[in-house]
């Protein structure tokens, strides 16, 4: 039972995935984006990780994916929806996907991953007040940069339709 429902949640992500990628309606895409986000959640409650799923949720389903449809739906402009890509971009995508793909397996092979004790259950469990503490202390300075860019994100997303506002009145 458990590898029927992987295998549908690999297939609702992978594919919302493809279809967020080769959408040509932009607001499509990102409609795609946030259901393969939910798909990825689907896989941490599969791993019986409900927080980090809701996490999920919370954060790139409910914020950084409904930034983006609002996004694309202040800055709605003709040429934005017109584009096409050509061969040599689509060809340095794949090449830079690639790239950073073979770069996240060597940070994964050389994390640890071989070493006989990993997963071992006689290690140390992993403190998660600890991981809180150093979120809210060391990396809040981080966060704090994250939440002001995607501020900035909407205000410009406003400006700039403010601004087409503006040079259609005066045409």
């Amino acid at each position: 039972m458990a590898d029927a429902v992987f295998f549908g949640v690999a297939i609702l992500t992978i594919g919302s995935a493809i279809v967020s990628l080769e959408s040509k309606e932009l607001i499509y895409g990102a409609i795609a984006l946030a259901i393969s986000m939910l798909g990825i959640a689907g896989f941490f409650i599969l791993l019986d990780a409900p927080f980090v799923a809701m996490f999920q949720i919370a954060v790139y389903v409910g914020a950084v994916a409904v930034l983006v449809i609002f996004a694309v739906m202040l800055v709605r402009t003709q040429e934005l929806f017109t584009a096409r890509e050509d061969r040599g971009r689509k060809a340095a995508g794949i090449l830079l996907m690639l790239i950073t793909m073979g770069s996240v397996g060597a940070i994964f092979l050389a994390s640890g991953v071989r070493d006989p004790s990993f997963g071992n259950p006689n290690t140390a469990p992993v403190d998660i007040t600890e991981i809180g503490k150093t979120m809210l202390t060391y990396y809040s300075p981080a966060l704090i940069v994250l939440g002001f860019t995607l501020a900035g994100a909407v205000i410009g997303a406003l400006a700039l339709a403010r601004r087409e506002d503006i040079i259609k009145e005066n045409d």
